[in-house]
């Protein structure tokens, strides 16, 4: 099967007066990148690093400078009506019409989509109870919390059940239960079959969710993957377990801790364990265990963005 989402060297420049002359600035440059049908893809990066332009591009809001993007097989710049009612967006900040209540505003939205009547009542009541906001049909949007708006900017990204999510920031102005309400949100609707593609800087609620993830700094990709092939290679640290050592033991450059008559020992890298093996043997003790930590995604993130400033990207 085809991807649903493939963005080819896109690029992305604007021009702006500075100083009584144009600068042209780069926000994206040359970007690729694949989404697989039924996963859902982490769209990661630092404030500012191009997530919402990318966005925007993608979903016709503003015109790449270059490069190329599909969605479904068409290119974006064919503006296909044939995507447009099979995607459902959520822009970062969504702008509703504050004298509609929660339930005309996505009565309207399902209108767009040509769903009146009886079904866009029933549609409604639906999309109402999903995203937890069935007591709020009633309540005109002006009244609404920034977590009760942001729940309805996802009911109506659903209106026309799409098979394609964007989702910029959807888990932005949420409480840590409405964080977890739409993760676990995200996850029935993988399993309904869609696949979604989400932008966040939150990197936890990426590790959780996400088949694959981008990571973009300074409008440039640079690593997209599994976690796991992301993070196969960055060991931060060993952890040894042994037993049976003389009072006072000790290993240059690395940190230990007595536990139940065990020692913990911190080794700063796989280049140490043997040398580490060697000494504890020598000393008469045995090993328990030997436990490679690695660094969890938040981690490898701001890695990758600190090199990525350090070499002026």
């Amino acid at each position: 099967m085809e991807n649903i989402l493939e963005i080819d060297r896109l690029t992305k420049r604007f021009t702006d007066w500075e100083h009584f002359s144009l600068k042209s600035r780069t926000i994206l440059d040359q970007i690729s990148l694949e989404v697989k049908p039924g996963e859902i893809f982490g769209f990661l990066g630092p404030n500012g690093a191009g997530k919402t332009t990318t966005i925007k591009a993608l979903m016709g809001i503003i015109r790449p400078s270059s490069g190329t993007a599909r969605i479904m097989g068409h290119d974006i710049l064919e503006r296909s009506q044939e995507v447009k009612k099979r995607t459902g967006f959520l822009p970062e900040n969504p702008y509703f019409y504050d004298y509609l209540t929660v339930g005309e505003f996505l009565r309207f939205c399902a209108a767009l989509f040509g769903i009146t009547g009886r079904q866009a009542r029933q549609r409604t009541a639906e999309l109402l109870e999903l995203v937890g906001m069935s007591p709020a049909a009633g309540l005109p949007l002006r009244k609404c919390s920034k977590g009760m708006l942001q729940r309805t900017g996802i009911a109506q990204s659903l209106v026309n059940d799409p098979e394609f999510l964007v989702w910029d920031e959807p888990v932005s102005g949420l409480d840590p239960i409405g964080r977890k309400e739409v993760k676990d949100l995200m996850l029935e609707l993988k399993k309904r079959g869609k696949t979604i593609f989400f932008s966040s800087h939150i990197l936890p609620d990426a590790e959780a969710l996400c088949d694959r993830v981008g990571i973009i700094v300074g409008g440039r990709m640079h690593r997209v993957g599994t976690l796991p092939e992301l993070l196969k290679d960055s060991v931060s640290w060993i952890e040894v377990v042994a037993q049976h050592l003389p009072e006072g033991f000790a290993l240059d450059g690395a940190g230990t801790q007595k536990v139940a008559g065990q020692l913990l020992i911190r080794l700063e890298g796989p280049e140490s364990l043997d040398p580490a093996l060697k000494k504890i043997m020598q000393a008469g003790g045995s090993v328990i265990s030997v436990v490679p930590q690695r660094e969890n995604l938040e981690n490898y993130f701001a890695r990758q963005v600190r090199t990525a400033k350090e070499a002026g990207q």
